[in-house]
């Protein structure tokens, strides 16, 4: 999805963008790592190595940087794990579908405020 989509867009928009990596483990394996290194020199942040071509480095668990992962992914598993928790597949994907459409944009605002 990255390289075949989103990576695509971004530089088709403006190519005026940094990425920022995020915390799940999948993420930091080697190769991924190379591919950007290879497709985003210097415009991304990442974990500090010794090989890296990150634009810069940034300390893990940052709640400077990770507002997903500290506020919404939060806020989305509260409005999700309900109880009586969901008992099947089809009901999970529609708790998430109507969980992200009731985030407004005061909650987005109210994101972006806190992390400037």
């Amino acid at each position: 999805m990255f390289s075949e989509w989103l990576l695509p867009q971004m530089q088709q928009d403006s190519g005026n963008f940094i990425f920022i990596q995020d915390e799940a483990p999948p993420h930091w394996h080697s190769w991924v790592q190379h591919y950007l290194d290879k497709n985003l020199p210097q415009r991304s942040i990442l974990r500090l190595t010794d090989e890296n071509m990150a634009l810069t480095c940034w300390s893990l668990r940052s709640t400077d940087l990770t507002p997903c992962d500290f506020f919404l992914w939060r806020s989305m598993k509260t409005r999700v794990f309900v109880t009586p928790l969901p008992v099947g597949l089809n009901e999970l994907k529609q708790r998430i579908t109507t969980a992200v459409a009731s985030v407004d944009k005061d909650t987005f605002m109210s994101v972006w405020t806190e992390l400037d």
